[in-house]
């Protein structure tokens, strides 16, 4: 699974929109559709956040992905 995926499955799981996801973490609803269709990926700091976000640890993050 790329980040991208891992992304849109927690996005949705939580019943978010990109627009909501990115308020939450203070960028562009533009920047979580990058990261989810794997344009581009998002820095550390935004890495962080989306762990916060989702309530997971950065294993949990990245355990699937490839």
């Amino acid at each position: 699974m790329s980040i991208g995926a891992k992304i849109k499955e927690l996005r949705i799981e939580a019943k978010l929109s990109q627009m909501q996801l990115a308020k939450m973490i203070g960028v562009s609803q533009k920047a979580i559709d990058y990261w989810e269709r794997n344009v581009n990926e998002p820095k550390a700091s935004y890495v962080i956040a989306l762990v916060k976000v989702f309530d997971i640890s950065f294993d949990e993050f990245f355990a699937d992905i490839i």
